[in-house]
C-alpha cells in the first residue's frame, strides 16, 4: 500500500521529514504534545480487526494484550539470566526495560507522523521508501512467525515429558492403522486447541485470552516463592555480584524478554483511544519489569549458579507447587498464539481482499487464512530438525532489529537527525551500539549451538 497525502508531502519535503506535519515540530525527548485524531485512516483493514472499528479495544483490554505479549516464556529463563551475570546485572534488566519502552514510543511517534502510517510496514515506507517498507515487513513477519512455530515445539515438547508413551491410531481406508505419539500427536493436538483463538479478529476479545496468559505468569512466581517458603527450598544461595563473562548471555536474555515491539502498532491502532497508548506502554514495561525482576531475585536466591536455564527443572518433584508451576507455564504458548499471528494473517487478508468486500466473505477468507497458516506452521513444527536452535538464530536477530534497531533507524530518517537535539541522537546512537551488540552476541552464541549439534 502506498504511503499518500501527508506522507508524500513529508516526502518531498526530503526523505520522509515530519517537519510540514502539524503539532509534530518537535521530537520525542521535547514537548509530547496533544496528537491527531484518533478516528483518522480508520478504513486501513489490517489493523481495524473488522469488529474494532464500531469503537475500539479499552485501556485496560489493551493493557492485557501488551502485557500478554511482553510476559511470556522468557520469565522461566530470568534467573538463569540472573545466575550468567551476577546480581549488578539487574541494573541491565532495568536499562534493557527502559530502552525497549523508549522504543516503542518511537514507533508511536513515527505513526503520528501520517495517516497512512498504520503499521511497521508503513512507518518502514514513511523513512525509506518501498524498501523499507519491505525491510520492515520481512523482519516483523518472519518473527512472528517463526515464534508462533516455536510455542508449538515448545508445546509439544512439555506435554510430551509430562505424559510420555502417549499415543493416537487413526483408521485410513483399505484397514491401513496409522499411530501418531510422542511430540507429533501434542502439537497436532495444541494447534487444534489454539485454531479457534485465532479466528478471533478483535482485539478486545482477544484481551480475554491475553488475560490468562498475564494471570499464568503471576501465578508461576507465586508459586516458585510457595516452594521457597512452604516446601523447604528457603532462600540459602548467595550468589556472586558480578561475572563478566556471563553478561553476554544476561544481555541477550534480558532482552528476549521485552520484545514485543512486533505488535505495537497493531495494539495502538486496535485501541479506542490511541493518545493513551504511550500509558499503556508505560504500565506494561513497569508491571513486566516487576514480575521479571521478582521472579529472577527468587529463582536466584533459591538455587544460586545451580540454577537451571529453565526454573521449574529446578523445582523438586512430587509438590503440588511445583507441579501447578509446569501446568501453569504450558498457558503461555496458548494465550500468545494468536496475538503473534493475527497481524501476519491481517496483512494476508489485506491483500486477497478486494475493495467492497462483503462482511460474510471478509469472515470467510479470514478464518480461511488463519486456518492455512496455523496448519502450515505445524507442518514445519514437525518437519524442521534442530530448529530450537535455528529460531534462537533468526529470533535473537529479528528481535533486536524490532524491538531497537529499526525504530530508532526509522526515527532519525523521519523526523531528521537536526532537529532531533544532540541529546536524544545521543541516546538514540547509545542504543543501536547496544542493539548491535545484543544482536552480535545472540548470533553468535545461536551459531555455536546449531555447530555443536552437528
Amino acid at each position: 500500500m502506498a504511503i499518500s497525502g501527508a506522507a508524500s508531502r513529508g516526502a518531498a519535503d526530503g526523505g520522509g521529514s515530519a517537519a510540514s506535519l502539524p503539532g509534530l515540530e518537535h521530537p520525542l525527548l521535547h514537548a509530547y504534545e496533544a496528537r491527531k485524531d484518533p478516528a483518522a485512516a480508520c478504513d486501513h483493514e489490517a489493523q481495524r480487526f473488522g469488529p474494532e472499528a464500531d469503537g475500539g479495544a479499552s485501556f485496560v483490554r489493551t493493557c492485557f494484550n501488551g502485557l500478554n505479549a511482553l510476559s511470556g516464556v522468557g520469565l522461566l529463563s530470568i534467573p538463569y539470566a540472573l545466575s550468567e551475570g551476577g546480581w549488578l546485572s539487574l541494573a541491565l534488566l532495568l536499562v534493557v526495560a527502559a530502552v525497549c519502552c523508549y522504543t516503542g514510543l518511537l514507533l508511536q511517534r513515527c505513526m503520528d507522523a501520517s495517516p497512512a502510517a498504520r503499521g511497521y510496514p508503513e512507518i518502514g515506507e514513511l523513512a525509506f521508501g518501498r524498501g523499507g517498507r519491505l525491510a520492515a515487513s520481512a523482519f516483523l513477519y518472519a518473527e512472528l512467525y517463526l515464534v508462533a512455530i516455536g510455542f508449538l515445539i515448545l508445546e509439544g515438547d512439555n506435554l510430551d515429558k509430562l505424559f510420555p508413551g502417549t499415543s493416537l491410531g487413526l483408521a485410513l481406508g483399505g484397514g491401513r492403522l496409522v499411530v501418531v505419539s510422542g511430540k507429533q500427536l501434542f502439537v497436532v493436538l495444541v494447534a487444534l486447541v489454539i485454531l479457534p483463538t485465532t479466528w478471533l479478529r478483535s482485539l478486545g476479545v482477544l484481551a480475554y485470552v491475553s488475560a490468562s496468559g498475564v494471570l499464568a505468569s503471576a501465578v508461576v512466581v507465586v508459586c516458585v516463592l510457595w516452594t521457597a517458603v512452604a516446601d523447604g527450598v528457603g532462600f540459602r544461595a548467595q550468589g556472586r555480584m558480578l561475572n563478566v563473562s556471563g553478561l553476554p548471555t544476561a544481555l541477550g536474555l534480558y532482552t528476549f524478554c521485552y520484545c514485543g515491539h512486533a505488535i505495537f502498532p497493531t495494539l495502538c491502532n486496535s485501541m479506542k483511544e490511541k493518545k493513551r497508548f504511550s500509558r499503556v506502554l508505560v504500565v506494561c514495561f513497569a508491571a513486566c519489569t516487576l514480575n521479571y525482576g521478582s521472579m529472577a531475585i527468587l529463582g536466584y536466591l533459591m538455587y544460586g549458579d545451580d540454577v537451571k536455564s529453565q526454573v521449574t527443572l529446578n523445582l523438586p518433584e512430587g509438590r503440588i507447587s511445583s507441579r501447578l508451576a509446569i501446568y501453569t507455564t504450558l498457558i503461555n504458548p496458548f494465550s500468545k498464539y494468536a496475538l503473534m499471528v493475527t497481524p501476519l494473517a491481517s496483512a494476508v487478508e489485506e491483500r486477497l481482499l478486494a475493495a467492497g468486500a462483503t462482511k460474510s466473505r471478509r469472515l470467510s477468507l479470514s478464518v480461511l487464512v488463519r486456518t492455512l497458516l496455523v496448519a502450515s506452521t505445524v507442518a514445519v513444527a514437525l518437519a524442521v530438525p534442530f530448529f530450537g536452535h535455528l529460531m534462537a538464530l533468526v529470533g535473537s536477530l529479528l528481535s533486536v532489529m524490532a524491538s531497537m534497531l529499526l525504530p530508532c533507524v526509522f526515527y532519525l530518517r523521519i523526523f531528521g537527525v537536526a532537529r532531533c537535539g544532540r541529546a536524544e541522537v545521543a541516546l538514540i546512537a547509545a542504543i543501536l551500539g547496544l542493539g548491535s551488540l545484543v544482536a552480535a552476541t545472540g548470533t553468535y552464541s545461536s551459531l555455536k549451538k546449531i555447530v555443536h549439534e552437528f
